[in-house]
């Protein structure tokens, strides 16, 4: 491999990272606009193992936003990025996969700040399967798939 094509991997590596990055971040504040957006026009996602459902990424955004308006709190911690890039029409790079393990605490109902009633009493975990493809206007998700692994319920 010449240093440029090294440099060009890392450097879609950092953006493919940053997209995963975002796509938590967007879940967590519950920025339903910057979620869509980190999608394609098709992107798609899956949150049945987790009790949701799956479709198209408007579609998910709108139930994310009614299931998850119960959570006073909630943080992604997206760990353990394993990418591999492809191909799409022969160009090398053009498509990336990503697993990433998660565990997600939440706190149901409205905590006060600083009580410790504000601490998660909901966390799951589990692993996320991206796809990603190189668009013009930098890499997106074309799907989503959760595999929740475990919970850990109140009480």
């Amino acid at each position: 491999m010449t240093q440029r094509v090294e440099l060009a991997t890392v450097m879609d590596r950092l953006a493919v990272d940053g997209v995963v990055t975002e796509y938590a971040v967007a879940v967590d504040d519950g920025d339903w606009t910057a979620y869509r957006e980190l999608f394609t026009a098709d992107g798609r996602a899956d949150y049945r193992s987790a009790g949701g459902i799956e479709g198209n990424v408007g579609t998910v955004a709108t139930w994310l936003t009614e299931s998850l308006g119960m959570f006073s709190m909630r943080q992604h911690l997206i760990v353990n990025r394993r990418v591999r890039f492809g191909t799409l029409e022969q160009d090398t790079g053009d498509t990336a996969r990503v697993q990433a393990d998660y565990v997600n605490p939440m706190r149901l109902g409205a905590g006060t700040e600083g009580s410790p009633a504000a601490a998660p009493d909901f966390v799951c975990g589990g692993r996320y399967a991206f796809a990603l493809v190189r668009t013009h206007d930098g890499w997106r998700l074309r799907e989503v798939v959760v595999q929740e692994k475990w919970r850990r319920l109140p009480g």
